[in-house]
């Protein structure tokens, strides 16, 4: 998208920039190391890196990301997502009414989440969100979890 990215005018990468400034000020966000990649209207794309504080522990030596990891980045991203449909996204007030989670295979490395605006009616919103880990063996990313959010929108005048 190189025109405008929403109402207001911002651009893909001003609307980046504000989200990830979001972020920094968020406790558990910013904890996780969320940053985000790429914000377009209707799309955005956001990763957590590996980290050790981040896995299960596990008997066979095998560090994998606990999936309430996957989990926050379905519904954060999609959040996102959801805010670059209103003609303020900063300004947007929204919450998430449903969430469900595929875990696909074991997360192994950096997190990295693809979320995709389904549809943003005038008081509901959908999304999927795919999400991919780095192979333990150095060969790219791989599907690690998939998901679909659905959330409360409040439009300008709404309570």
């Amino acid at each position: 998208m190189s025109e405008e990215f929403a109402a207001g005018g911002d651009s893909p990468a001003d609307a980046t920039a504000e989200m990830q400034a979001f972020v920094d000020r968020h406790g558990y966000l910013s904890w996780l190391g969320v940053t985000v990649e790429s914000v377009e209207r209707g799309r955005l794309v956001m990763s957590v890196p590996y980290d050790e504080k981040l896995v299960n522990p596990d008997p066979d030596g095998t560090p994998v990301v606990h999936g309430g990891i996957a989990a926050t980045l379905v519904d954060t991203a999609s959040g996102f997502a959801l805010r670059t449909t209103f003609e303020d996204p900063a300004e947007a007030a929204l919450t998430t009414t449903d969430l469900n989670v595929s875990y696909l295979r074991p997360a192994t490395g950096d997190l990295r989440a693809e979320a995709e605006v389904v549809r943003a009616g005038g008081s509901m919103g959908v999304t999927e969100v795919t999400v991919t880990s780095e192979r333990p063996d150095g060969e790219g990313a791989t599907e690690v979890a998939v998901g679909r959010a659905s959330y409360r929108l409040f439009r300008e005048g709404e309570t």
